[in-house]
């Protein structure tokens, strides 16, 4: 089962759970992950038409979304977790303790998919 699928199931099972942290974090990197899917927009072909020059009819608009691999879609997990990680570090001031602890949980729910 790839990593996206079990982080899905997994985000139903929090929710249900009502796990902040683990919904938090799993809704966030499944996001970066459509994102990185994403298709780029070329504007400089979009300036220069007219509008009975744009593209009509069904399926005009819709683009095929890139597909990640499994090693990129862990690379990516991998770099959300590490972000939690370098900003709780950063943050050192005793009012943020809280803040930091949560951030930490969030990448060890992170990083349990990737050990997995």
């Amino acid at each position: 089962m790839s990593l996206r699928v079990r982080m899905r199931q997994a985000l139903r099972e929090a929710m249900r759970a009502r796990d902040k942290v683990a919904v938090s974090a799993l809704r966030s990197a499944l996001g970066t992950l459509d994102n990185a899917e994403a298709v780029p927009v070329d504007e400089s072909a979009l300036r220069g038409l007219a509008l009975e020059q744009s593209p009509v009819g069904p399926g005009a608009t819709e683009a095929a979304r890139r597909e990640l691999s499994e090693d990129e879609v862990a690379a990516a997990v991998r770099a959300e977790a590490d972000e939690r990680l370098a900003a709780a570090d950063r943050l050192t001031d005793p009012a943020h303790t809280d803040r930091a602890t949560v951030l930490r949980a969030e990448a060890a729910v992170l990083l349990a998919f990737l050990d997995a």
